[in-house]
């Protein structure tokens, strides 16, 4: 079991950065995937980006170039760092590790706007 907490969501305007942080109650290196997932009101859950154990990511193409995935083992934390953001952006993202099971954390909301 583990316990995964999100924080950094927020209001940002068009064109600006947001940093999401993912922060486990126990050491994520035995997670084989970490992740960054959203849901957009009236729509499914969506993969956004992952990072495995040995540092490979994938990225949805909605987010190439401009989002960016990162995991600190040692601080047990996932990093989404978000930029160029558009208000297609907004949605509630959800962290997610896997190893033989998923687990996944309580959302934190990002509204891009003017």
């Amino acid at each position: 079991q583990v316990q995964l907490v999100e924080s950094g969501g927020g209001l940002v305007q068009p064109g600006g950065a947001l940093k999401l942080s993912c922060t486990a109650s126990r050491s994520i290196f035995n997670f084989s995937n970490m992740g960054w997932y959203r849901q957009a009101p009236g729509k499914q859950r969506e993969l956004v980006a992952r990072i495995t154990t040995a540092g490979t990511t994938n990225y949805a193409d909605s987010v190439k170039g401009r989002f960016t995935i990162s995991r600190n083992n040692a601080k047990n934390t996932v990093y989404l760092q978000m930029n160029s953001l558009k208000p297609e952006d907004t949605a509630d993202y959800y962290c997610n590790a896997r190893d033989h099971l998923d687990y996944w954390g309580q959302g934190t909301q990002v509204t891009v706007s003017a």
